[in-house]
């Protein structure tokens, strides 16, 4: 089986709800990411095999395919397909995952992995929503719910029950909210997000401007995560209110909403030489598994650990990791499960922090980590997401 590499990894800097890029249309959002792939590399846009996106809320201006519309409206030719993928929090995480086994199997060469999602403008939820609303009914059928009699699938209720059976308190979740967002704003005061980030103009939407905003960019070039409090303390994170009254979840050990893109391009060897490219890592190993659909988030724990014995690999032969802070119990039950170095993890901040912009955050998360081993020298990075209805995807890199 050949090999996949990972040419290029990059994002835009998270925007918060009705924030700085509230104003993009998602589609021209993800086109702007797709151009800077290009731009970066050098490719022939026209050897570009496919372009895989994706997006949690396909509906609105998000539907009818939003990765065939972002090519559309990018630089890319009418010649390159593309198609959109929901596996929830995971989905472009997984169109990586779906890149990665087309070059692998020897039937594409160069492959656009990514992710888009206007939480601005696609409000979470909607997709579902509105067939409710529109009297076409609920996803969960008289089969599902008789499996799971009683149960409303809840990612709120999982990190909840996640936090229990893990024994995580309140004064456990702030502290790494506080330390996340001390993490991310040291990163950002030190350019080392700069290699990742795509800047784009800042269009601030109309809702906005109306609570205060600037609409239009005004000059703004958008390139820091918006939601990094750099003044974060653990005063001000104990004082927000529980999200449940006999919870230990609030606002603050939870992702925040954000509007962004992101993006890799995967290739083969043969695109390697014949493009000129310095591939910045090897894909070494891919896997996704089912858990309890009930407690949601604990998946990337047995997901994690199955991984590392399919490569042979130990927790310490790992140099960085990013699991996705879908709340604040998710990465540290992972971290009590799994016995990883907490100074290896999320090593620049994480969703609490940067934002968690749903269909993007998988290949997002990519553009981090790779950056995070570059710096350090290190080896190996494994990635691991949270996802609705009980999964997680893993990747492990190895850089190059």
């Amino acid at each position: 089986m050949a090999d996949a590499y990972i040419a290029a990894a990059l994002r835009t800097a998270c925007g918060r709800r009705n924030g700085r890029l509230s104003g993009w249309h998602p589609v021209d959002l993800a086109a702007r990411v797709l151009d800077a792939i290009v731009e970066r590399t050098g490719i022939d846009p026209a050897a570009v095999d496919d372009v895989l996106l994706g997006c949690v809320g396909q509906v609105g201006e998000q539907s009818t395919n939003v990765a065939r519309n972002a090519v559309l409206a990018s630089k890319l030719p009418e010649s390159v397909p593309a198609a959109s993928i929901d596996r929830q929090c995971g989905s472009s995480q997984q169109a990586l995952h779906f890149a990665a086994q087309a070059v692998m199997s020897g039937t594409m060469d160069c492959v656009i992995a990514g992710g888009v999602e206007s939480m601005s403008r696609v409000p979470m939820g909607l997709a579902s929503e509105l067939p409710r609303r529109s009297g076409l009914g609920l996803p969960k059928s008289p089969g599902l719910a008789a499996r799971y009699p009683g149960v409303e699938f809840s990612q709120f209720d999982g990190a909840e029950s996640l936090a229990r059976r893990h024994g995580l308190d309140r004064a456990a979740l702030d502290a790494y909210a506080l330390d996340s967002h001390r993490r991310a704003a040291e990163a950002a005061r030190a350019g080392r997000f700069a290699d990742e980030i795509v800047p784009v103009p800042a269009r601030v939407a109309a809702a906005a401007e109306a609570a205060g905003g600037n609409a239009g960019d005004g000059g703004l070039l958008h390139e820091i995560d918006e939601g990094i409090r750099f003044d974060a303390s653990a005063e001000a994170i104990a004082t927000l209110k529980l999200l449940r009254p006999d919870g230990v979840l609030t606002a603050a050990t939870s992702s925040q909403i954000a509007d962004g893109a992101s993006a890799v391009l995967v290739v083969s060897e043969r695109a390697l030489n014949t493009f000129g490219l310095r591939p910045m890592a090897r894909v070494h190993h891919l896997s996704v598994l089912g858990h309890d659909p009930v407690v949601m988030l604990e998946a990337p724990i047995p997901a994690t650990l199955r991984a590392l014995r399919r490569v042979g690999l130990a927790i310490d032969d790992v140099d960085a990791f990013e699991i996705n802070e879908a709340f604040a119990s998710v990465p540290l039950a992972w971290l009590r499960a799994t016995g990883a170095d907490p100074a290896r993890l999320n090593v620049h901040g994480g969703a609490i922090a940067l934002g968690h912009p749903l269909g993007a955050s998988g290949t997002k998360l990519m553009a981090t980590l790779l950056n995070v081993l570059r710096q350090r020298g290190g080896r190996y990075g494994l990635q691991a997401m949270c996802e609705g209805g009980g999964m997680a995807n893993v990747t492990i890199v190895e850089r190059l």
